[in-house]
């Protein structure tokens, strides 16, 4: 309720938005990102199993390549929003990470991307029912949703490839 000498008006969005980050930071109804990542064995990070598609580190980039594209659709660097190539921007080509340390630097970047974006809905001045100015009426909460729903996909193939390559930890 809204006084006469408050300064701000109270966020009417607010139990919204602490059910979305809940639901970006993952665990309710699924395994967490860290979880689906952890501990997983370097010499099978480029294997790809029989019958999928993708190996491990495939997987990985590709939750990072696509979070940083809705992190970059929904709040544009300068210069504004600049679309990448589906879907082969959104893949990396080789099974194998390029380096030894590429699979941290990607679990760091999706961590801290996701970081970024959480700030935008925990903002109480970001409207997240407002059409952005840009794309075909896509707005912060049609993207979070988006960024989670994608993400829990992609974390329960992880889990899988990890089952059949004999690295499941539970």
């Amino acid at each position: 309720m809204r006084t006469a000498d408050s300064k701000h008006t109270p966020d009417e969005h607010e139990p919204l938005r602490k059910q979305l980050i809940a639901l970006l930071d993952g665990g309710q109804a699924h395994v967490t990102f860290d979880e689906a990542v952890r501990d997983f064995p370097a010499q099978h990070r480029g294997t790809i199993p029989p019958n999928l598609p993708y190996s491990a580190w495939q997987l990985l980039e590709h939750l990072r390549i696509t979070q940083r594209d809705i992190l970059n659709f929904s709040a544009p660097p300068t210069g504004g929003y600049h679309p990448i190539a589906w879907p082969d921007d959104y893949w990396p080509k080789s099974p194998q990470p390029p380096a030894t340390n590429s699979w941290e630097q990607s679990i760091t970047l999706i961590r801290s991307d996701l970081d970024h974006f959480k700030t935008l809905i925990q903002n109480p001045n970001s409207d997240l029912f407002k059409p952005f100015r840009w794309g075909d009426g896509q707005n912060l909460l049609r993207e979070a949703l988006l960024i989670a729903d994608h993400t829990a996909y992609h974390l329960g193939e992880l889990v899988v490839l990890r089952r059949i390559l004999g690295v499941w930890h539970k």
